[in-house]
């Protein structure tokens, strides 16, 4: 009797570890970022959102008025969206704590395209151009390229599925709502990836302190670009992979640029250029 006595105590206290939320300092940034792909804030993402058909249930904080509220609530109406009055302290859970503007939309997931969709959807393009994110891990960085990227007419944007960021909540909203817009492709291997562009025709562009003068950078055809990680910059096996190396000179004291702002830079020359011609 004991030893059964003993084994029931020690079950349970299992199943109430087993209970127990995860830790989840050391999952992968994909893990956590599925369950929260469910919501987007502020005005300009919710907008989009319903504008996109994505949006499943808004929620409006109780003392919420005004133009863009009245402006969310008919959109809401037009896509048979419910909408919820909730107190400001649910829309900081629901935000994690965002800037949210008394407004939270629950939403479908994203749905990215895989590489052979996102060539096929550009291929209606004379020139197509397309952004390669090695392992970005800053939302707001990556929100403000997608900005970008939408702003300057970029085709389309190709991030690794393992060790980046996503869209997330925070993404979206930096992105003021462009990730809409910008089609979005995952793939399993960066490589891989830019092997198959290469056999499409694109010539592949990384950046790097040494390297051609972005400003010399020949823009034709159909392009690639690779914008490296915030710290470690690109990875040493893409680099095998790219045709040419482009430099932004600097004369201040510091060694590089933000990805953001350099990314940002380089597809406005290529905008530039290509307006040009």
């Amino acid at each position: 009797m004991k030893d059964k006595k003993q084994r029931r105590g020690t079950d349970r206290r299992n199943q109430r570890k087993n209970d127990r939320p995860k830790d989840r300092r050391n999952e992968p940034i994909d893990a956590v970022e599925s369950e929260e792909n469910n919501f987007v804030f502020g005005h300009h993402a919710s907008v989009e959102a319903l504008q996109a058909g994505r949006g499943n249930k808004l929620f409006l904080q109780e003392d919420a008025h005004g133009n863009k509220i009245d402006q969310l609530k008919a959109l809401a109406k037009e896509q048979a969206v419910p909408v919820k009055w909730v107190p400001k302290q649910k829309l900081d859970t629901l935000s994690d704590g965002g800037v949210h503007q008394g407004v939270v939309m629950g939403i479908t997931p994203y749905e990215y395209l895989t590489l052979d969709e996102l060539l096929t959807k550009s291929s209606s393009e004379e020139a197509p151009f397309l952004l390669i994110l090695d392992s970005l891990e800053d939302p707001h960085n990556f929100g403000s390229i997608l900005r970008t990227a939408d702003a300057s007419g970029v085709s389309g944007v190709i991030i690794p599925k393992h060790r980046s960021v996503g869209i997330t909540p925070v993404v979206t909203k930096a992105s003021t709502g462009a990730v809409e817009y910008v089609p979005i492709a995952r793939v399993t291997n960066l490589a891989q990836s830019i092997k198959q562009l290469k056999d499409a025709g694109y010539w592949i562009f990384g950046t790097d302190m040494e390297g051609t003068d972005y400003r010399q950078w020949k823009v034709s055809g159909p392009i690639a670009l690779i914008i490296g990680n915030e710290g470690k910059g690109m990875s040493a096996g893409l680099k095998k992979e790219v045709d040419e190396m482009l430099t932004i000179p600097m004369t201040g004291h510091v060694q590089s640029l933000n990805a953001g702002v350099a990314a940002g830079l380089l597809m406005y020359e290529v905008f530039r250029k290509r307006s040009d011609q």
